[in-house]
């Protein structure tokens, strides 16, 4: 049995967001011209739209029509944070250091790897998050360049990877693991610690659909930083 028109107009629009071809902030045609390409009533767009809206897809602006949404860091349990903004929402300088990049080929002994890469190569990342000059954060980061090819081209300069991700790429699912780890000598180093010193580790995986975007491993100085999670229905 054939899904109904509007479960069929969903995924449709869904499978554009998802793939890149709509890109947050891009607005969707309008109610009527979905009506004459569907041939269809305005309920049957309505539903549909309604549908991508609760699924946080779209937004939807009273006389302003219907926007891809752009990547929304508090719609998940445990949310994704930008540390630009923490850094200097505390009254503090924010800067990221780069430190490597590199492109290469997924390691085939190392599943998350391969399933992160897809078709693709891998970018990864080494860098330092700094607040008021001092470091806070070791971040390593891998990113499918399949899914995110454009990422290639930044240099990272005036904005982090992981900023830059949250501003442009929407995601729907991610997954965070916490642990507190003494510091190995790649980390001490960037942390300008000793080796062993206790720190938070922040392991986050994010997808788009079925495709990997990303996974960054992060040690922040364990003195340094507190992690917050708010539970219950997304804000």
């Amino acid at each position: 049995m054939s899904a109904p028109l509007h479960e069929r107009i969903r995924r449709e629009i869904e499978a554009a967001i998802l793939s890149g071809e709509l890109q947050p902030g891009a607005r969707l045609p309008v109610e009527h011209e979905l009506m004459e390409r569907y041939g269809c009533a305005r309920m049957t767009v309505s539903k549909a739209l309604q549908s991508l809206a609760a699924a946080g897809l779209v937004e939807r602006r009273k006389r302003a029509g219907s926007f891809v949404a752009r990547p929304r860091v508090h719609s998940m349990v445990l949310d994704i944070p930008d540390l630009e903004q923490e850094v200097t929402g505390r009254g503090q300088v924010y800067r990221f250091e780069l430190a490597r990049r590199i492109v290469r080929a997924p390691d085939p002994a190392r599943a998350d790897e391969v399933a992160l890469a897809g078709r693709g190569d891998l970018l990864a990342i080494e860098g330092v998050h700094f607040a008021d000059g001092v470091p806070l954060a070791s971040e390593q980061r891998l990113v499918s360049l399949a899914a995110v090819p454009e990422l290639a081209a930044q240099d990272f300069g005036r904005v982090s990877p992981g900023a830059w991700l949250l501003k442009h790429v929407p995601w729907t699912e991610a997954e965070t693991r916490i642990a507190a780890v003494g510091a190995d000598r790649l980390v001490a180093g960037h942390l300008g610690v000793a080796d062993g010193t206790a720190c938070l580790f922040v392991e986050r995986r994010t997808w788009r659909g079925d495709e990997g975007i990303t996974l960054v491993r992060q040690h922040f100085v364990g003195a340094a930083y507190d992690l917050v999670a708010r539970f219950g229905a997304a804000r």
